[in-house]
């Protein structure tokens, strides 16, 4: 049996996310979930978006969405950022706890990030996410680069496609070796 990967781009419709310079965190989330998940289903992979346009639903109607739907693995894509402008670079994926199916996840993902190009900042333990806490299967929230590092944007707009891969890539090394 395939497996069902949820694939939710952070944020949308009302709700940008971060912005900086013009760029929204509610349009790069979009482009790369549509992407990442695209390359999911040419191998194979079920994939059910919780949005597919730019439109608002709160993390935890989406993770309803997800949990219906029956996914066996939760990734939520987003972009990060801090109190100042190029103060960090890098990504991260956040983490209901270290343990387990998620973490092993989170992992994956995160070291082929590495390879394309990002800085790896780990893995983050974050019981308090909506997303992370209430999802009844692995969850991982991807922050792929800060919205607000000029390098980071760089990056990601220079090897979109290599970016999308690599989370795609991360995942499918989970669900395969599952």
């Amino acid at each position: 049996m395939a497996a069902m990967v949820v694939i939710d781009a952070g944020h949308g419709g009302s709700n940008p996310g971060a912005v900086y310079g013009g760029r929204q965190e509610k349009d790069d989330t979009l482009a790369l979930a549509l992407a990442v998940g695209q390359i999911l289903e040419q191998n194979g992979v079920e994939v059910y978006y919780t949005r597919t346009t730019d439109s608002y639903e709160s993390p935890l109607e989406r993770v309803q969405q997800g949990n219906a739907a029956g996914g066996d693995y939760f990734v939520s894509i987003h972009r990060n950022s801090s109190p100042y402008p190029n103060q960090y670079t890098g990504v991260e994926s956040l983490v209901f706890n270290r343990y387990g199916e998620a973490a092993r996840l989170a992992g994956n993902i995160n070291v082929r990030l590495e390879q394309a190009g990002f800085e790896n900042l780990g893995i983050s333990e974050r019981p308090d996410l909506v997303i992370l806490n209430r999802s009844e299967m692995p969850a991982v929230l991807v922050e792929a680069g800060f919205i607000n590092t000029d390098a980071d944007n760089e990056l990601l707009d220079a090897r979109f496609q290599e970016v999308a891969r690599a989370i795609a890539e991360g995942i499918l090394a989970t669900v395969w070796s599952a």
